[in-house]
C-alpha cells in the first residue's frame, strides 16, 4: 500500500480542492491527474506518482491542502494482479451477488427519518456566499451528489450531500452566506441505510459480498453538533467562535448586535455593520480616516444590472487599493528612440521565422531593464516592514503583466540579466500562454523585483502604472509612434517609444528616477551598451 502526497506547490499552502477526477476503486496510471487545486490566480492538476488501484481517497472537494499532505492510498500491486483470482466467483450466477448486495437496504426501507444536513468543514472559511443551488425539494440524491456551490474570494467549491435520500426542504437560498455547521437542507433517509446505497455493484463483476465504501467523517457535521452549539449559547448570544473572536478584537459587546442569520444568529457582517454604524454616529475628526464614497441608487436614472467581479479581479482590486493607500507614488515620463532597435527586431523575426520564434519589443526592453536594475540597486530592492532599512536583492526577477480572460496576471521571469533575448522571448510566450489558460502556478507569480506593463499593442501615449509592493518601481510601455525629431540641422522621422516609470518616493527620489529613465533610454537606443 502506497500513500500519495501533495507535491511541492511552490510555496503555496492551504490550497482549495475544486474537483476530484478519480474515485475509490479506480485504476490509475503514472502521471494521470487525480485532483484539481485552485488558488486565487491559477488552477493546477495533481497527478498520480505511481500506477495502481485506488483503495481510499483521503480528501474531498472543498478541503484545503498543502505540500506533503496525504490525499490517497493506492495499491500498486493491483496493477499486476492475476485475473485468475476472480475465477472461482465466475461459476456463480452473474446476478446473484447483485441481489444479495441490494437485499439489505430493501429490508431497512420500512422506516424513514428526516435529518438536517449541515455544511461540512470549509477549511477555516466562514460566511461564504451561496451562488447556486443544484437540487430542489423532492429530488432523490446520492451521498456524493453536489447540493450547492459556494464562492469565496479565492475559489469556487461544490458542497456534497454526505448522505443519500430525498430532499424534504432547503435551508438556504442563493445569496445566503454559510459557515461550517450551518444547516443546508432536510433529508429523508431510510433508517439503517448507508450513505452509499445508491452505488450498486455492477452485475458484470460478481463478488461474494457487497463492499462498503468509507465516507470521510468531515463530509457533514452531525445535526447534533448544531444543536449543541445552539444550546451552549442559549440565553446569551447565538454566534460562532470566529464571530466571538472578531467581537473581542473590536471590543464589541455581542449582546448589543442584532443577528441577521437563522434564528437570530450573529454573523461577522453583523459585527462589522455594528462597528460602522457606531463610527458614523461619532462626529468626524478633521484629517483622520478616508471619506466614504456615497451610496447611490443608480436605478433611479435608468435600467441597471449587477455583475459580480471574478476572483482574479477582486484580488487585484484589493492589492491595488493596498498599494495606493500605502505607497507615495510618482511617475516619470520619457521617450526612447527605438528606430534602430525596431529595424533589428524585424530582421530577427525574419531570421527566426522557421523556428517559430517571433520577437516583440518587450523582451528587448526586459533585457535593457535588467541591466538598469544592476546599475541602480535601489530599484532592485524592497523597503523593510519597519521602514528603517532597504533590502537589496542580488537577483533580477521581473514580472510582466499579462491580459487574460479572468483579468490581469503577472508571471515572473527569473534571472533576466543572465538570459538572452531569445530565451526571454520563449519563456515569456510560454508563461503568458499558461497564464491565459489558468494553468500558471502561484509560485511562478511570486518573487518579482520589478514589474513591466505594456499597453503598446493597444494604444495610448502614456499612463501611470501602480507600484506593486513590496516592489518599489514599475515601468509602463505605450504605443510607439513616428515623430519628427530635430537632429541639429533638420527634423527627421524617428520611431519613439513612450516610457512611464512609477516609483515609491519613500525609497527613490526624483533625480535618481530621472537618471534611471535616461539610462534605459540610452540602452534602448543602442543595445550594444548592454552587451558591453
Amino acid at each position: 500500500m502506497t500513500t500519495l502526497k501533495i507535491p511541492d506547490l511552490g510555496g503555496a499552502s492551504q490550497v482549495e480542492i475544486i474537483e476530484l477526477l478519480v474515485q475509490n476503486g479506480d485504476q490509475v496510471e503514472v502521471d494521470q491527474p487525480m485532483l484539481v487545486l485552485e488558488t486565487d490566480k491559477a488552477t493546477m492538476e495533481i497527478p498520480a506518482e505511481t500506477a495502481g488501484n485506488i483503495t481510499r481517497l483521503l480528501v474531498k472537494v472543498g478541503d484545503k491542502v498543502s505540500s506533503g499532505d496525504a490525499f490517497a492510498e493506492i495499491d500498486a500491486a493491483a496493477t499486476t494482479a492475476a485475473p485468475s483470482s476472480t475465477a472461482p466467483a465466475a461459476s456463480e450466477p452473474p446476478h446473484a451477488p447483485k441481489t444479495a448486495a441490494a437485499s439489505a437496504p430493501v429490508e431497512q426501507a420500512s422506516a424513514a427519518s428526516e435529518v438536517a444536513i449541515a455544511v461540512p468543514d470549509l477549511g477555516g472559511g466562514s460566511a461564504i456566499p451561496v451562488i447556486e443551488l443544484l437540487v430542489q425539494p423532492g429530488d432523490e440524491i446520492s451521498a456524493e451528489q453536489s447540493i450547492m456551490v459556494l464562492e469565496s474570494d479565492k475559489a469556487t467549491m461544490e458542497i456534497p450531500a454526505g448522505a443519500a435520500g430525498t430532499v424534504v426542504s432547503l435551508a438556504v437560498k442563493v445569496g445566503d452566506k454559510v459557515s461550517s455547521g450551518d444547516a443546508m437542507l432536510v433529508l429523508r433517509t431510510q433508517a439503517g441505510a448507508t450513505t452509499e446505497v445508491s452505488r450498486s455493484v455492477p452485475s458484470a463483476a460478481p463478488v461474494s459480498a457487497p463492499v462498503p465504501v468509507a465516507v470521510p467523517p468531515s463530509r457533514a457535521t452531525p445535526p447534533a453538533a448544531i444543536a449543541a452549539d445552539v444550546a451552549a449559547t442559549t440565553g446569551v448570544v447565538h454566534a460562532g467562535p470566529a464571530v466571538r473572536k472578531l467581537a473581542r478584537e473590536l471590543g464589541v459587546d455581542l449582546s448589543l448586535v442584532r443577528g441577521s442569520g437563522r434564528r437570530g444568529r450573529v454573523q461577522k457582517e453583523d459585527v462589522q455593520t455594528y462597528v460602522k454604524q457606531r463610527l458614523q454616529a461619532t462626529p468626524a475628526v478633521t484629517g483622520v480616516g478616508i471619506p466614504k464614497v456615497p451610496d447611490i441608487d443608480f436605478s433611479q436614472f435608468g435600467p441597471v444590472r449587477t455583475e459580480p467581479l471574478n476572483n482574479v479581479k477582486r484580488a487585484t482590486a484589493r492589492a491595488m487599493t493596498t498599494a495606493w493607500l500605502n505607497v507615495p507614488q510618482v511617475t516619470q515620463f520619457d521617450q526612447a528612440d527605438i528606430t534602430g532597435l525596431e529595424a533589428y527586431r524585424v530582421a530577427q523575426n525574419q531570421r527566426f521565422a522557421a523556428q517559430g520564434i517571433k520577437f516583440s519589443m518587450v523582451p528587448f526592453v526586459l533585457k535593457a531593464l535588467a541591466q538598469c536594475l544592476r546599475d541602480f540597486p535601489s530599484f532592485n530592492a524592497s523597503l523593510s516592514p519597519d521602514g528603517e532599512s532597504l533590502i537589496l536583492k542580488e537577483y533580477v526577477h521581473i514580472g510582466v503583466a499579462v491580459d487574460t480572460p479572468k483579468g490581469l496576471l503577472v508571471p515572473v521571469l527569473r534571472d533576466v540579466d543572465k538570459k538572452s533575448v531569445t530565451q526571454i522571448t520563449q519563456e515569456l510566450q510560454e508563461k503568458a500562454m499558461r497564464a491565459r489558460e489558468g494553468k500558471l502556478p502561484l509560485s511562478e507569480m511570486q518573487g518579482g523585483c520589478f514589474s513591466l506593463s505594456s499597453l503598446g499593442g493597444i494604444g495610448g501615449t502614456a499612463f501611470t502604472p501602480i507600484v506593486n509592493p513590496p516592489e518599489v518601481a514599475i515601468l509602463g510601455l505605450s504605443k510607439a509612434s513616428m515623430q519628427p525629431v530635430w537632429d541639429g540641422s533638420a527634423f527627421v522621422p524617428r520611431l519613439m517609444l513612450p516610457l512611464s516609470l512609477s516609483y515609491d518616493h519613500r525609497v527613490i527620489d526624483g533625480a535618481e528616477a530621472a537618471r534611471f529613465s535616461q539610462k534605459l533610454v540610452a540602452y534602448l537606443q543602442d543595445l550594444r551598451d548592454v552587451l558591453m
